[in-house]
């Protein structure tokens, strides 16, 4: 299994280690709830190297990132991060992705279970002068989620982030390296990431926690990482969204810019949003006892009219939450459906929006 440079630190700290697509990763430390409601209440780190990160350069640059995703790279500037779908000419999805605007082009952060499908796609549409590099094996990541997560990067940086706004990053110094710190998050809290050279992982790692006592941090892992997004209503590759879903049918049509000349895929959604989806992924809580998960049918009046692509229980709520596949006639807010689980019904009812409220 490959490994992060912080893999030996997650064994010491007596994290339950799993291969994760490859990697050796912590699913959690202590358990899943306690590093879930940390990260609700106070703030977590997340060791988050897994994931890919490609360099895009050239003046051609635009246009292939252009090409490739739904979304409108030509409206950033450098500082700015976009979230987009890469498609296939069938407009489903390949992956979803985080576009940074650097000076001289762009990186693009990608899931890790897609890494190497995504490094050939892009490369297969490169145009003219634009250069595509994976920057990944040199590269750590760790995410600092929570409500307290900025005065405690502020006291590891020595800097204030006031001025670094939601979807944003920028290039700082942490011990005379170059870093970069972004605002973004995938736990519904606010939070940040930053990037930095594999050989001070260690040690940004440890004076996180020498400075966080404090704030209640604690180290998270992949385990609270699903079940606060899913509380967020953000979709996972692999679940929720797949190379046989498109994003008008997943609820990321905001993200999908028709009015943009050319991306792959374009005529595909253009078709789709003018003739309507057939299902759309929706979210809902259950109303009795039962935890769905992904694969379950979901029924309504005898009839399986859909399918549930993630599922947990709740520890904010205390309540069994989910997402799912359904057909767009049944997927009304307050629909009382049911799931399916293991041959009994138990019944549930879509929501809108996500199941927190958070600001």
């Amino acid at each position: 299994m490959k490994k992060t440079a912080l893999t030996e630190v997650h064994r010491e700290a007596g994290a339950k280690m799993i291969d994760f697509f490859g990697w050796e990763m912590p699913v959690y430390y202590t358990s899943l709830i306690e590093e879930h409601n940390c990260v609700r209440n106070a703030v977590g780190i997340f060791d988050i190297s897994h994931m890919g990160v490609f360099e895009l350069t050239g003046e051609q640059a635009l246009s292939v990132v252009s090409k490739v995703t739904t979304n409108d790279p030509s409206t950033m500037v450098p500082g700015d991060i976009q979230y987009s779908p890469l498609t296939t000419p069938e407009g489903t999805i390949i992956d979803d992705i985080l576009i940074y605007r650097i000076e001289n082009g762009f990186w693009l952060v990608v899931n890790c279970s897609n890494m190497e499908k995504d490094f050939k796609w892009i490369q297969s549409h490169l145009e003219g002068d634009a250069e595509l590099k994976d920057l990944s094996d040199n590269m750590s990541i760790l995410a600092i989620q929570g409500p307290k997560s900025q005065p405690l990067v502020e006291e590891v940086l020595g800097e204030s982030l006031d001025d670094l706004k939601f979807y944003k990053f920028r290039k700082t110094k942490y011990h005379g390296l170059e870093i970069i710190v972004s605002r973004t998050g995938y736990t519904g809290e606010d939070g940040f990431e930053i990037y930095l050279a594999n050989d001070k992982a260690v040690n940004i790692w440890h004076e996180f926690f020498e400075k966080g006592s404090k704030y209640g941090l604690q180290p998270a892992g992949l385990g609270a990482r699903d079940t606060l997004r899913l509380e967020a209503r953000l979709p996972l590759y692999g679940n929720d969204i797949d190379d046989t879903t498109t994003p008008l049918e997943a609820g990321l049509g905001r993200f999908v810019k028709l009015d943009k000349e050319y991306f792959i895929g374009k005529e595909v959604l253009q078709k789709q949003k003018e003739e309507g989806i057939k299902e759309k992924l929706v979210a809902f809580v259950m109303e009795e006892r039962g935890i769905p998960r992904q694969g379950y049918p979901i029924v309504l009046n005898g009839e399986e009219v859909g399918r549930v692509t993630s599922g947990s229980m709740s520890p904010t709520l205390g309540k069994a939450i989910g997402m799912g596949y359904i057909k767009v006639e049944h997927a009304q807010p307050d629909t009382i459906i049911s799931i399916s689980i293991r041959g009994k019904e138990s019944k549930a009812r879509i929501i809108q929006g996500r199941f927190l409220n958070k600001n």
